[in-house]
């Protein structure tokens, strides 16, 4: 595949008869990747903190009631993004994560926009997200699709807070 072409992708929710696995290794990576660059790298999963090996082990049950959004580039799983399920008009987008290799190609933004068109067709106001300050690619992304910073829900320390209107 030419790096410079946009991959042909595909965004779908993952449900109760969507194969995990996908789902699996993406927030496995996800979390993993995390944790290093807290400066807490785990060697093994099974080290990861319990709330975070829940999402790995049995995300359908991790994120009942809550919308997965899978990005797929033919059978393979390339992206992910959980949308939290709506209180007092307002869902938080979480877990994006995307294949290292297709980065800058466009998948985040397709599942972003993915979200967000969900969330304004079901009548939401407003989707938050929290995103490490180091994460400068991602919070540039956010700043280009609308989400502006906002004062701090969470008070961990280097946690940048987002809103965007819908």
């Amino acid at each position: 595949m030419n790096t410079t072409d946009a991959p042909s992708v595909v965004v779908h929710r993952f449900g109760p008869g969507s194969p995990a696995d996908g789902l699996t290794a993406l927030l496995t990576a996800y979390h993993l990747r995390t944790e290093a660059e807290k400066g807490v790298p785990v060697d093994d999963v099974a080290a990861l903190p319990a709330r975070y090996l829940a999402e790995i082990t049995d995300p359908r049950s991790a994120f009942a009631g809550d919308t997965v959004l899978l990005a797929r580039h033919g059978a393979a799983a390339v992206g992910c993004l959980v949308v939290t399920a709506p209180v007092a008009g307002r869902a938080e987008l979480k877990r994006l994560w995307t294949d290292p290799d297709l980065r800058g190609r466009g998948v985040a933004s397709r599942l972003i926009g993915a979200a967000l068109t969900g969330l304004a067709d079901d009548g939401v106001r407003t989707a938050a997200l929290s995103v490490w300050r180091w994460r400068a690619g991602a919070v540039g992304l956010y700043e280009r699709l609308g989400f502006v910073v906002v004062d701090p829900w969470d008070e961990r320390a280097d946690l940048v807070c987002m809103e965007r209107v819908l």
